[in-house]
């Protein structure tokens, strides 16, 4: 196998192989939207939290 066969091969396989680690991180990395409200509900009584606590001062 030369070199040029190599870089050919390379070239039509590391498209191939790049989509499909993309394609699988992004499936891996979704939040549920149960997940999702969980964390704005959190995040909203923090800052509630903090709201009240600096009205208090």
């Amino acid at each position: 196998m030369d070199l040029s066969s190599l870089q050919g091969l390379m070239v039509i396989v590391g498209p191939i192989v790049l989509a499909a680690v993309l394609l699988w991180a992004i499936l891996r990395n979704k939040t549920s939207k149960r997940r999702l409200k969980e964390t704005e509900d959190a995040t909203r009584r923090n800052y509630e939290e903090h709201d009240a606590a600096d009205r208090r001062r």
